[in-house]
């Protein structure tokens, strides 16, 4: 059954909206989201990009990702809020921030990546698959 995700930035200004089953439902704790995120992880729901459809603008931060791959994080360039990411990797994949969901009670995570690096006060989540760096 299809699931829709609507969602957008903290101002309004970007707004998306992706009709279809999401390829993965993770919390990443690697070092550069937590850095990114201010926070012990980010909450990703990876979609098919031809399949989201976004309005508004969207500035890109590009980092170097533990892979050695380029990723580039989206963010309004009015509010700042973290919307959505873009692995180079992956050119077909958009990865969207389950906390910019309109409603993000409906993210359920399957696993935890990048587990080796999830702070020792983290408490990850009991139902999830863990994996120390990114499963293959």
């Amino acid at each position: 059954m299809a699931t829709t995700l609507t969602g957008g930035c903290l101002c309004g200004a970007v707004r998306y909206e992706y009709t279809g089953d999401p390829l993965f439902a993770a919390n990443c704790h690697c070092r550069d989201c937590q850095r990114a995120s201010g926070a012990p992880f980010t909450a990703n729901i990876g979609v098919p990009s031809p399949a989201l459809k976004m309005t508004g603008e969207l500035k890109y931060y590009d980092v170097k990702a533990d892979s050695g791959n380029t990723l580039s994080r989206g963010f309004c360039p009015n509010c700042g809020a973290r919307v959505v990411s873009r692995p180079a990797r992956n050119p077909d994949m958009v990865v969207i921030s389950a906390t910019s969901l309109d409603d993000p009670s409906i993210y359920k995570p399957a696993m935890d990546i990048y587990a080796s690096s999830a702070q020792p006060w983290d408490v990850l989540s009991p139902g999830t698959a863990k994996f120390p760096k990114m499963p293959q």
